[in-house]
């Protein structure tokens, strides 16, 4: 496509996001998890160690539901547990040394075709794409955080403003 519109720039970048969405749950699927559960086993990988409560924070999950979270995953054999020498009442979570035996086979499709799609561009033209991953992550990530904000006050207890439900009268008939 010869220079999309900013309508078709939008529409592109929806069907992008989208699509990399979808494969994060199927990804999730055929490794038999949640896509929370997913996204935790990636968190947790990336970050080599992380304390439960930065993995609540990250997933924007309840420290409860965390709790539960690390245990599903402790049982299943994903990852592991022990608390931080200098204060052991905090948990650190660490994947476990054989955590996926057989990832390629979950994410081999992605990193394959993915890798025929850069292969179009030039070594300057994937830096740039980098550059841009590099920076939209965080971008993301904060977004994550506005909308949770945003959810968190409307969830909040209490009366809620009244919202004009009622309906314009329908035009008389002459």
């Amino acid at each position: 496509m010869a220079n999309p519109t900013p309508g078709d720039q939008h529409v592109i970048f929806r069907q992008y996001l989208d699509a990399v969405g979808l494969h994060g749950m199927a990804g999730a699927e055929a490794a038999g998890l949640q896509p929370t559960e997913w996204y935790a086993v990636s968190l947790i990988t990336l970050a080599g160690r992380i304390t439960s409560g930065d993995l609540a924070a990250r997933a924007g999950l309840t420290t409860g539901a965390t709790t539960r979270l690390i245990d599903r995953l402790e049982k299943a054999g994903y990852l592991r547990r022990t608390s931080d020498p200098a204060d052991r009442r905090r948990v650190i979570v660490e994947a476990s040394a054989e955590t996926f035996p057989d990832i390629e086979d979950v994410v081999g499709p992605a990193r394959r075709l993915i890798a025929e799609v850069l292969d179009r561009y030039t070594p300057q033209q994937r830096e740039v794409l980098f550059d841009y991953f590099a920076h939209a992550a965080p971008a993301y990530r904060a977004a994550t955080e506005e909308i949770r904000a945003r959810a968190a006050r409307s969830r909040r207890p209490g009366p809620k403003p009244k919202e004009n439900t009622s309906r314009p009268a329908p035009p008389a008939s002459e």
